[in-house]
């Protein structure tokens, strides 16, 4: 199923796509797709709820997100582009919650940015709490799947000194959505094709097969460090085909329109601005 938040910023309701993709309310059902909520997804019967008309915002799939963590350089071609050996433990950082928005929501730049880039990424959903999981099990976890733009502005995160996170956490510069898609209908997670377009030139063009820690890895690793709990986000990481990592390097401008896709779990589409 693929389910949704939708209205004005700030004030979204949940919703889910029936099977003619049809908008329907779930408002009556839970008060949002957030916690313990996420662990019950199966039990929505999407034809029997109110219909939604006309068209309406897409706001992030899920709320109340206690934390988002991200894997660096988990693609082999992103490695090899950046030039940098290939990691034997996932790279792990953590951006912030802030950084949000809907997944046709405008990319501002930080305020003096020259490098702002773009990196499109499978985002796990965590559906019910993982602690010490062992990669057998690790899916089990899992609520759903979505997009994610993982936006990172070059300059703070590599050449300011410090933790990556301060180039990952500018506002807007998570995208999500625009569906959270259970994995009955994602099927094999390891063979999806990821894209990614700016003003309609193409970036990106990689497969999650690519992937250096799979899923299953990647939870059941950070379920050893910490626990994960239902609404937590883990951004697997982008293939090859970043601005950081051309020659020469290219990054957005205000006015630039970034459109990116996974395969089964939709895509997405934001215009550059600056803050």
């Amino acid at each position: 199923m693929k389910f949704v938040r939708y209205g004005d910023s700030g004030a979204e309701k949940p919703g889910v796509l029936d099977d003619a993709g049809n908008l329907r309310d779930l408002s009556g059902v839970i008060d949002d797709l957030s916690g313990a909520a996420l662990g019950r997804l199966g039990d929505v019967v999407a034809e029997t709820l109110p219909l939604v008309a006309g068209n309406v915002r897409f706001g992030p799939p899920v709320s109340n997100v206690g934390k988002l963590v991200c894997i660096g350089l988990n693609y082999y071609g992103h490695a090899a582009e950046m030039g940098m050996d290939i990691p034997t433990e996932p790279v792990v950082f953590l951006k912030a919650t802030s950084a949000i928005s809907g997944p046709n929501d405008p990319i501002a730049m930080p305020r003096g940015s020259e490098k702002t880039d773009w990196e499109a990424e499978l985002g796990i959903v965590i559906g019910t709490a993982a602690k010490y999981v062992n990669q057998t099990d690790a899916l089990s976890h899992v609520a759903g799947y979505l997009v994610v733009n993982e936006v990172s502005e070059r300059a703070l995160q590599l050449e300011h000194g410090g933790q990556w996170t301060k180039g990952k956490s500018c506002d807007t510069f998570a995208p999500l959505g625009p569906w959270l898609v259970t994995p009955d209908e994602v099927g094999d997670v390891q063979n999806l094709a990821v894209t990614l377009s700016v003003n309609g030139a193409v970036m990106q063009a990689g497969n999650t097969s690519d992937m250096i820690f799979p899923v299953a890895k990647v939870i059941s690793y950070l379920s050893q460090i910490m626990t994960l709990h239902p609404g937590d986000i883990i951004s697997t990481g982008t293939p090859a085909g970043v601005g950081v990592g051309m020659k020469p390097q290219r990054f957005l401008r205000a006015g630039d329109v970034v459109e990116l896709a996974i395969e089964k779990l939709g895509g997405q589409r934001q215009v550059v601005h600056a803050d």
